[in-house]
């Protein structure tokens, strides 16, 4: 799915900000001169504004302008991540190296993936295990599964996220090097076309320490 004009504009005053180049207090350039500067509109320019105060990274002040926040919270926001790659969209949230790694492979179809895919049991589908670490500290991993006809989620219309502090599974567990007994974030997401299909579904896995807040706007389109 190609990046937005904004998420691209937000993601890098994000790195920014989160790097220490723009202090807490700074103000950012007006509306009219970011719009010039990156050659969008001014409608692009605050649905980025918007984007960045929805995670807490600047804030607003009548009269004046947007200034970075005091203290900038990390702040996970559905569904522009799902518009950005994995790296990107670590890189967005820290100054410190993240690293991704990837593992493919098609399975044939349990009864309880086909249920919620809604194809046959056996029908061979794409398996995608992502790792993120950042720092050299686990981060992120998550079980991606992919009907063989979908190219990628560019059809997807609609997101829906389940959030719950659980147990993870062995392999989630044994990448975020969890104690054992210990609860991590969880996320399960479903990407559904116009038609209600569903595209895709995955298993997303966080030190529940990770971030501060999460955000959601369902519609992708």
């Amino acid at each position: 799915m190609a990046e937005p004009a904004y998420v691209r504009i937000a993601g890098e005053y994000a790195r920014r900000i989160r790097a220490g180049e723009l202090p807490a207090g700074t103000q950012l350039p007006s509306y009219a001169e970011l719009a010039r500067q990156n050659g969008v509109s001014d409608i692009v320019v605050r649905k980025a504004l918007e984007l960045l105060q929805s995670q807490g990274l600047v804030r607003s002040v009548r009269r004046r302008g947007i200034f970075v926040a005091d203290r900038p919270n990390l702040v996970r926001v559905s569904p522009e991540r799902q518009m950005e790659s994995a790296e990107r969209s670590f890189e967005n949230e820290s100054d410190q190296q993240t690293v991704i790694e990837r593992d493919s492979e098609q399975i044939p179809a349990t009864s309880q993936l086909a249920e919620a895919l809604g194809i046959p049991v056996g029908e061979e589908i794409k398996h995608v295990i992502t790792r993120a670490s950042e720092g050299g500290r686990p981060i992120s991993i998550s079980d991606t599964y992919t009907p063989l006809e979908v190219a990628d989620i560019s059809d997807a219309a609609f997101l829906e996220e389940t959030i719950a502090d659980q147990m993870p599974t062995a392999a989630h567990a044994a990448w975020l090097r969890t104690t054992p007994g210990d609860l991590v974030k969880t996320v399960h997401q479903r990407f559904l076309a116009s038609d209600k299909r569903i595209i895709m579904v995955s298993d997303v896995s966080y030190p529940r320490d990770r971030y501060d807040a999460f955000v959601f706007r369902m519609s992708l389109k």
